[in-house]
């Protein structure tokens, strides 16, 4: 549930009609602020909501843009620009020693283990995963845009890869993490 409400804002953007593109900036902006308000009512930092502050920013600004010139070429790129940021908030997140996914790991682990490397060494494997799979969704959704087809049904299917992908991932490596330490746990016990 987590990652859905991380992601809840980019979901929203995705669904509203690419001819409506200023509204769906609008309303991921509109989501964005409310989800960081939701959590932030619950006891949740600033230093948990990395991905959400980043989508905030984000969607402040394209629908600034769009809402300027609805007929914008920024338009042809948003997908790719959406994907890009996503790479570019979770990569700064990796290069500031602060991986956006230990915000959301956090929610679901106890306290005791928060500081343990092996924790904090799984998070960053697994932002990695993410920020590759959105640097690579924001190339295909480039390549895409330049021949007109950034707002297709291929282009569609490559955002949702790019976010099914590296969730799949995150599931399997979580599970296969925690089956090792309990295989060793009982080893030792």
């Amino acid at each position: 549930m987590s990652y859905l409400r991380t992601f809840l804002p980019w979901i929203v953007f995705a669904v509203v009609p690419s001819a409506q593109w200023q509204w769906g900036a609008l309303a991921g902006l509109l989501v964005a602020v409310a989800v960081i308000a939701q959590q932030r009512r619950t006891g949740v930092g600033f230093e948990a909501l990395i991905m959400e502050a980043g989508s905030a920013v984000f969607f402040a600004a394209l629908a600034a843009v769009s809402f300027a010139d609805p007929h914008s070429a920024v338009h042809a790129y948003s997908a790719a620009l959406s994907s890009a940021t996503l790479a570019l908030i979770a990569g700064a997140s990796l290069l500031a020693g602060k991986p956006f996914t230990l915000g959301i790991a956090k929610r679901t682990t106890p306290p005791e283990v928060w500081s343990l490397k092996p924790f904090v060494r799984v998070n960053v494997v697994i932002t990695t995963v993410w920020t590759a799979a959105f640097a690579v969704t924001a190339g295909a959704l480039a390549a895409l845009a330049h021949t007109g087809q950034g707002h297709s049904t291929t282009a569609t299917l490559v955002q949702a890869a790019g976010f099914v992908v590296p969730m799949l991932f995150t599931v399997r490596y979580v599970a296969t993490v925690q089956a090792r330490a309990r295989a060793r746990a009982k080893g030792n016990g």
